[in-house]
């Protein structure tokens, strides 16, 4: 008798091994809820803790999507359970801890659509992103407003060349305005070298008073510059307002891309669709010819997005100057418009006004 098409994906599956486990997929207790339709749609959940290669979900789709009869594949990425509670410990959920059922946030309308930009690592030109995304929007005549919630490092300042402190009118903060774009961020508030050595609650407070204490007025996109990683600024966001989406900024290296997918992960886990990835420093435009060049490995934003099941929003190359006009307060779409990077991030900013129109929070946040 032939073995069924559910027998050929689970074979395809134990033939994976986890490297950290020394086990393959299915033994190691990785996939979870595995259902193969007549059709042949197959989808499943799996199980990848912050020990475990990101790659190996990749490697799951790719001998899934092999075998013969197979015509859809969907994944749905998560965390592993926590461990059990101490028989003494008292009942209730931890503080900070993100509930496994997120409850809905209720939006604050006059901010449009809120855009988290975020990303697994620092030092991926997140906010070089931010700031230029939020300019060529404003370019094409969206009322935009861009909130730095970096608040160990706040760059926008220095990015968009304003260090003044905003003005109080009537118990709201007057956000500062460049570029057609509204700006508030902590940078505006304490000096340049004051070192922000805070704990939650009060990154939490920072959070909501941009939100709710500043007076943005009427916005149709709100850029809201996340630190990196998965940490109490996200969280304090998601359950601040609700968020209409997240773009993940990664480099094409593998080692960026991991931690992409596990910031990918946390928004899945709250409830936030991610829109798509952005693969910052693709390659390097010689400024003599303008020919770009390779400098890292490249794909790496097109394996990851194709790893979650989203598109790859844009591809940014490196440029001579770059950091120079930032670091002068001249986003690169305004001081060098003709540039490849230029044209790249407002050919960005036409895709998310694209797929922000298209996504709503009832979508599947990863899928294959």
């Amino acid at each position: 008798m032939a073995p069924s098409l559910e027998g050929l994906v689970t074979a395809a599956l134990s033939q994976i091994q986890n490297p950290r486990l020394q086990n393959d997929l299915l033994s190691a207790g990785m996939i979870r809820d595995l259902v193969v339709t007549a059709d042949g749609a197959v989808s499943f959940s799996f199980v990848l803790s912050r020990e475990d290669p990101a790659t190996l979900v990749r490697q799951a789709r790719a001998a899934v999507r092999g075998v013969a009869g197979v015509s859809e594949v969907k994944i749905q990425v998560q965390d592993p359970a926590g461990p059990p509670q101490a028989q003494h410990a008292p009942p209730g959920p931890s503080p900070g801890a993100v509930p496994a059922t997120p409850q809905p946030v209720a939006p604050i309308p006059e901010l449009g659509t809120v855009v988290a930009i975020s990303s697994g690592k620092g030092g991926v030109g997140k906010s070089t992103v931010a700031a230029n995304l939020a300019v060529a929007l404003a370019e094409s005549g969206k009322r935009v407003g861009l909130m730095d919630a970096d608040v160990y490092g706040p760059n926008i300042p220095r990015m968009f060349g304003i260090s003044e402190k905003p003005q109080v009118i009537a118990g709201k903060i007057q956000p500062l305005q460049a570029f057609g774009v509204k700006l508030m961020s902590l940078g505006f508030l304490i000096e340049r070298d004051a070192p922000a050595i805070w704990r939650g609650p009060i990154i939490m407070k920072i959070v909501q008073q941009f939100l709710r204490d500043v007076d943005w007025g009427q916005l149709d996109y709100f850029i809201v510059d996340l630190p990196p990683g998965t940490g109490d600024a996200q969280l304090s966001l998601v359950q601040a307002t609700h968020v209409s989406g997240a773009l993940i900024v990664t480099t094409p290296q593998e080692m960026a891309v991991g931690d992409a997918l596990r910031g990918a992960k946390m928004f899945e886990r709250v409830n936030v669709p991610v829109l798509g990835i952005i693969e910052n420093m693709g390659g390097f435009e010689c400024p003599h010819c303008g020919e770009v060049t390779e400098i890292f490995v490249s794909g790496g934003g097109e394996r990851l997005a194709g790893e979650l099941g989203i598109q790859l929003l844009g591809r940014i190359p490196l440029q001579a100057g770059l950091s120079e006009q930032a670091d002068s307060g001249t986003p690169v779409v305004v001081g060098n418009p003709d540039s490849h990077a230029a044209r790249a991030l407002r050919a960005l900013a036409v895709s998310v006004h694209h797929v922000a129109q298209q996504h709503t929070t009832q979508l599947p946040i990863l899928k294959g």
